[in-house]
C-alpha cells in the first residue's frame, strides 16, 4: 500500500508515507484525522503522500499502527532531546543575566570612580555612598544583592506600571 520514513528525532521531527493512489491518501488522512493525529497530504505529478511534522503527532500515530517499540524508543530520544533544550535555555538565560550584571557593574563602578576623582562622591548621602562602597567591594554582585547587604537591608519592588 506504501512505504514512509521518519527523520532523525535528534534533529527535526519528519515522518512522512508514500502512498499508491489518491483515493487511499484520502482515506488514510480521514483515519489519521479521526485519531485526532494531525498530518498534511501531499499530491504532485503521480506522486502521493502524507507528513507528520510534530514528535507528539508522530509518537500518536507509531502507537496507532502497533509500532510500540518504535514508540519507546522515539520518545525516549524526545524526552532526551527537551531536557537538553530547557538545559540550554536556563544556561543561556543565566549567562545573560550575568552579562547584565557585569556591564552594569562596570558601568556603575566607572561612575563611582569618577565622582571620586571629580571630588563629588562625599557629598553623596549616606545611603548612596553605602550602595557605592558595596559595589566596590562587590564588583560581581547584582544590585538586588547588594541591596541585602546594606545596613537597612532593602529588596526589589516591582510596581504595575
Amino acid at each position: 500500500m506504501g512505504s514512509g520514513s521518519i527523520n532523525n528525532p535528534e534533529n527535526k521531527y519528519h515522518l512522512s508515507i508514500i502512498i499508491n493512489n489518491e483515493e487511499n491518501l484520502n482515506y488514510i488522512v480521514e483515519m489519521l484525522k479521526k485519531s485526532d493525529i494531525s498530518c498534511k497530504k501531499m499530491i504532485s505529478a503521480d506522486k502521493y503522500s502524507l507528513y507528520i511534522k510534530e514528535g507528539e503527532a508522530i509518537s500518536e500515530f507509531l502507537a496507532l499502527i502497533g509500532a510500540n517499540n518504535a514508540v519507546m524508543k522515539f520518545e525516549d530520544i524526545r524526552i532526551k532531546k527537551e531536557m537538553r533544550g530547557k538545559v540550554n535555555r536556563i544556561v543561556n538565560c543565566e549567562t545573560a543575566n550575568l552579562n547584565k550584571t557585569m556591564n552594569a557593574s562596570v558601568e556603575q563602578i566607572a561612575a563611582i570612580k569618577r565622582l571620586q576623582k571629580m571630588g563629588k562622591f562625599n557629598k553623596l548621602n549616606d545611603k548612596l555612598k553605602e550602595i557605592a562602597l558595596l559595589r566596590l567591594e562587590n564588583p560581581d554582585m547584582s544590585l538586588t544583592e547588594l541591596g541585602k547587604l546594606l545596613k537597612e537591608p532593602v529588596r526589589k519592588v516591582w510596581s504595575k506600571l
